[in-house]
């Protein structure tokens, strides 16, 4: 699996070719600025790009626009996003063509070696990997006055807060400890309660999920 990285710090940046080498995948490029990114994404043709939402010159969201420029000429070209801070409006961005095969992750997450390269491998498979904090902010927004919301049960809520991440029913049975099959009815319950059509997709019931969530917001 070839990787285009984009990272302008050279310490992280030298880190994470190390780790996804040490899983397998291919370096195609390793770039520190947002020209040099675009040039990568263009020539090389990757399997998924892992980029900076702030890279020179501009140190804004230069890699994250360089990233969308590249989906827009690539329809569907896998993207994680690494963030200093959560930021909804990048994940708003990169979710807005419904496609799939994008992720937002905090930098912090690099730091788990496993959910990294876990988030990784789903983004390149064209699922959808979301930081859980972004999730979190998403669901304290929806809470205090949306009724469909609050009719979740605690436990429905840890499901989609898990569903929204981008994990499968078997991965979220395997988090919580549960069947399979006890997933399979809680995630039904959550669809009929937010009014979502029901879905054994995963990437199509996550992006429904994070439209739901961020509707109008």
């Amino acid at each position: 699996m070839r990787v285009v990285l984009a990272e302008d710090l050279f310490l992280l940046r030298d880190g994470l070719v190390r780790l996804l080498q040490a899983h397998g995948f291919e370096i195609a490029a390793a770039v520190e600025t947002g020209p040099e990114l675009a040039a990568a994404l263009a020539e090389l043709d990757p399997d998924v790009a892992v980029v900076d939402v702030r890279l020179p010159p501009t140190l804004t969201d230069e890699g994250l626009q360089c990233a969308l420029e590249a989906r827009r000429k690539r329809p569907g070209l896998p993207v994680l996003v690494l963030s200093q801070h959560v930021e909804q409006l990048y994940a708003r961005e990169l979710l807005a063509d419904g496609t799939g095969g994008v992720g937002y992750l905090l930098k912090d997450r690099v730091f788990d070696a496993e959910q990294f390269v876990d988030a990784v491998r789903r983004v390149a498979a064209g699922g959808t990997a979301m930081d859980p904090q972004v999730i979190q902010q998403l669901l304290a927004r929806r809470s205090g006055d949306d009724r469909p919301l609050a009719r979740l049960t605690p436990r429905e809520r840890e499901v989609l807060e898990l569903m929204a991440q981008g994990r499968s029913n078997a991965a979220i049975a395997g988090k919580l400890v549960v069947t399979e099959r006890a997933i399979a009815k809680h995630t039904a319950n959550i669809f009929v309660k937010l009014g979502l059509e029901v879905s054994d997709d995963d990437n199509r019931r996550v992006l429904a999920v994070l439209a739901y969530l961020d509707h109008g917001r």
